[in-house]
């Protein structure tokens, strides 16, 4: 974990060497400072000599200006090297998640993410900063603070030793406590997130069915699950202050009523018992901030962990050593092919599929809610490996070419595709970044989304808002359906990428793709027998299997699932779930 961690330092090493010899730098002022002003007090206002009070004077200015400088300049350069820190952290896990394939992403919750790249990350770089300024000047300062105290009085310094063994064992009992409550909070973090992100991202929704009490209710319970970690944390930790000040002001008591026994005998002087109390605080002090150093670190350990998780999750898809980088056409044949989600011991979504496409066809898709209809496709762009047999493209296992390559020409629409913020022509070109404006309306018309553009005042300039809210979802499948097309991909996937489009404007992007794309391998999941009966084959799915596999005709004849719900939907009293269910 922290070689993960520690690769993420990068360019900011200088920073972070920097830091921690200013903070040294500065612990040196400050320990010089007692003994001039014991030197002051001793040399100077009991003796009258003004002459030596006037240069410790000065040299305690210079040493307190050196202090302040050195002081700054390691605030400058520890801040600078934790947001630095912070930074790359966030990019290289932004970079890795890029990489994650949907099993990678399966992995990991959406909110779960969002709070590793945001609390998680502030977290490190706050505790980062402290580590560079506190952990090196504190333990230094109560060294040194140590060894000059002894080197004016053993005596008295041996009660600072028993102070700081004590309050040492006591802290780490309060650290251990506290940690297992630390490790768990995060956990509670990425509910609070999730319960937001899922009101947010369905709000119309939740007004729809007049919910907002619910959700309310739901936010409200993973806010007060948080609330409550926190306040078990902080309940131990409260005790950190008062055992502090209890060893400080004690060893100050001690110091002062034994110290002034020895100035009476004359085994101690005044400037001397000065300067043991001003060790003294330096001591003290030094193990306050070593708590707060432990507080943060422990909060951060459980942070670190999950960082680590997603610096250090790997791909399971990666190219082979020599990927091929063309796909030679949209043939498609599976061999064997058995899918599961869990790639060991998972409960198996297809199975012993076979069957063969050839390029240019127009391939129908139906079958019932969970027949596995998505999951079929999915492996032909290689989004999920097949847990046994091959997936063949352009007559290659789709694992011996390059991901990118093959994802290039195997164009996929989802029936919920998103949409960006950005203009009409924005979006489209996200299929082909070099496209012109007529490749562009080409794409639209062909996806019948030129109808609704060229009424809009701006036309192809007008802007997307987020998530493409201000326009249907029909609206939203035909441009979708337009980017993909601009990818001139020779494999064209509809995942129920028309279900919100009108039974005409369907027919007429199927006439488009029939007579405009002859060659492109085309795959239609549908509901609607309607959009599928013209397709040149059929696939029926059912539980994983392909259930039957011909002409729409053929079908008819032979396919008792296929049957019932053509006639179902002729009828006009049913759907494919229905009708597969009779």
């Amino acid at each position: 974990m922290l070689k993960t961690l520690g690769a993420q330092i990068k360019e900011f090493k200088r920073d972070s060497i920097l830091t921690p010899i200013f903070m040294i730098l500065e612990v040196v002022m400050e320990m010089v400072i007692p003994l001039m002003m014991a030197s002051i007090i001793d040399k100077g206002v009991e003796v009258g000599d003004m002459q030596h009070i006037y240069v410790m004077g000065a040299w305690m200015i210079v040493a307190a200006f050196g202090g302040l400088l050195a002081g700054g300049f390691g605030a400058m350069f520890g801040a600078r090297a934790a947001t630095g820190f912070a930074r790359n952290l966030r990019k290289s896990m932004y970079e890795n998640i890029q990489t994650f394939s949907f099993a990678n992403i399966d992995k990991f919750s959406t909110a779960g993410l969002v709070t590793r790249m945001t609390t998680d990350v502030t977290n490190l770089q706050n505790a980062y900063q402290m580590i560079l300024r506190m952990f090196v000047r504190a333990p230094f300062s109560l060294i040194i603070a140590m060894i000059m105290a002894f080197r004016i009085s053993p005596r008295l310094a041996s009660i600072y030793l028993i102070a700081v063994v004590v309050l040492g064992i006591l802290l780490t009992l309060i650290m251990t406590r506290t940690t297992k409550f630390f490790r768990q909070v995060f956990k509670k973090y990425d509910d609070l997130n999730a319960s937001v992100q899922e009101n947010v991202s369905a709000i119309r929704v939740v007004k729809a069915y007049v919910r907002e009490e619910y959700e309310k209710t739901k936010f409200t319970k993973a806010n007060f699950n948080l609330y409550n970690m926190f306040v078990s944390a902080e309940k131990i930790l409260v005790i950190n202050m008062p055992l502090m000040q209890t060893a400080i002001y004690s060893c100050i008591l001690l110091i002062s009523w034994l110290g002034a026994k020895m100035i009476v005998v004359g085994d101690l002087t005044t400037g001397n018992l000065t300067s043991l109390l001003a060790y003294c605080m330096n001591i003290l002090m030094s193990l306050m901030m070593l708590s707060m150093i432990f507080v943060m670190v422990t909060m951060s350990m459980a942070s670190a962990e999950r960082i680590s998780e997603v610096l250090n999750e790997k791909t399971s898809m990666e190219n082979p050593k020599d990927p091929i980088l063309e796909v030679k056409d949209g043939s498609i044949e599976f061999r064997n092919v058995n899918f599961s989600y869990k790639q060991q011991n998972g409960e198996p979504v297809l199975k012993n599929i076979n069957l063969s496409i050839k390029a240019g066809e127009t391939i129908g898709i139906i079958g019932g809610t969970g027949s596995a209809k998505t999951s079929f496709v999915n492996l032909i762009s290689r989004l999920y490996d097949v847990t046994e047999g091959e997936v063949i493209v352009g007559g290659k296992d789709v694992r011996a070419y390059d991901m990118e390559a093959l994802r290039n020409q195997v164009s996929v629409v989802l029936q919920k595709n998103v949409l960006f913020s950005g203009s009409i022509y924005e979006n489209l070109r996200w299929g082909d970044m070099e496209a012109s404006e007529e490749e562009c309306k080409r794409a639209c018309k062909l996806a019948c989304a030129d109808e609704f553009i060229e009424k809009m005042p701006q036309q192809y300039e007008t802007m997307i808002e987020q998530g493409g809210s201000n326009v249907s979802g029909g609206q939203k499948q035909r441009l979708c359906i337009a980017r993909a097309l601009l990818k001139k991909p020779k494999i064209l996937i509809l995942d129920d990428s028309t279900s919100a489009v009108d039974t005409a404007t369907d027919a007429k992007i199927r006439k488009a793709f029939r007579e405009e794309i002859p060659d492109t391998t085309k795959l239609i999941i549908a509901q609607r027998i309607s959009s599928v009966q013209d397709a040149d084959r059929i696939i029926v799915m059912e539980n994983g299997e392909v259930h039957g596999f011909g002409t729409h005709k053929e079908l008819l004849e032979t396919n008792a699932i296929y049957r019932d719900v053509y006639e179902s939907q002729t009828g006009g009293n049913g759907d494919f779930d229905e009708g597969g269910a009779a």
